[in-house]
């Protein structure tokens, strides 16, 4: 096939097999274990993205990739709830295996996907004559479209920011209900306050799901976890940046607390 594959995955156990497995079908693997890793690229021709990954939902990773991309990319989870492959699907991600999969299954979706995206790029082909980038096409992370051709231009590759530089605090005003960071309000719906504020209670400390969704919601939720991820994700989005909330695997999140000259401290009035 030819193929380089960007697989997002933290777990060993699982990326190195994967990583031999595609291998032997003729795919190279680049592999990173984190989400921030992945969302540097390069993103090659497919990307392998899981969600369960150590600094940051699979979700956020899948949807800044494609703000800046259209890349392929499958998402390989142990999230296997329709509510799951929904998301990941609306989000932009062209195909969701659960885990555990086979390669064979695995190799197939890749050869689908990029089977698809050669034929939009047959049917949309390149003007002739013209150049492959345009300096005005730089000013947005997303691409555009030709308005004397129709067809539409090439998409750069733009890097993912890097961590804030100097933020300022993270401040949660519990008697207003308001929050800033730094001088810049940060405004919220009502469930994302509460998410929050209770994660500014003891920051560092590690929140359960079970925990969460007993204080947030209600001790008797039936509904979807999955709504848990939802608010996370858009809490993480208008903080400005997603390693303010932490993801642990198969336990449940976290304020982060960090020590450096220019880290973002939390303040709790």
């Amino acid at each position: 096939m030819g193929l380089r594959v960007l697989l997002i995955e933290d777990d060993e156990t699982i990326a190195e097999p994967l990583t031999e497995g595609l291998g032997h079908f003729g795919l190279t693997v680049d592999h990173v274990a984190t989400g921030t890793d992945g969302l540097r690229g390069p993103y090659n021709d497919v990307v392998l993205l899981d969600l369960g990954l150590p600094d940051m939902d699979g979700i956020d990773v899948c949807r800044g990739i494609r703000q800046v991309s259209d890349v392929p990319i499958v998402i390989l989870s142990a999230r296997g709830e329709e509510a799951d492959r929904v998301l990941g699907l609306e989000l932009g991600a062209d195909d969701y295996l659960a885990k555990p999969f086979s390669v064979r299954e695995l190799v197939a979706r890749v050869r689908a996907v990029t089977r698809r995206t050669q034929r939009t790029q047959q049917t949309f082909p390149e003007p002739t004559g013209t150049s492959s980038t345009s300096g005005a096409s730089g000013a947005s992370g997303t691409s555009g479209t030709s308005a004397a051709a129709g067809t539409p231009e090439p998409l750069p590759y733009v890097p993912a920011p890097g961590p804030p530089h100097d933020p300022g605090p993270l401040v949660v005003d519990r008697r207003t209900r308001q929050v800033w960071v730094g001088d810049s309000p940060v405004p919220l719906t009502p469930k994302e306050f509460d998410l929050l504020a209770l994660l500014s209670e003891d920051p560092g400390a590690v929140y359960s799901r079970q925990q969460i969704l007993d204080r947030v919601w209600d001790p008797h939720y039936d509904g979807p976890t999955k709504t848990l991820d939802v608010h996370v994700a858009a809490l993480r989005r208008k903080l400005g940046h997603p390693a303010w909330i932490r993801t642990l695997r198969g336990v449940g999140f976290r304020l982060a607390v960090h020590t450096g000259p220019n880290a973002p401290q939390v303040a709790s009035p």
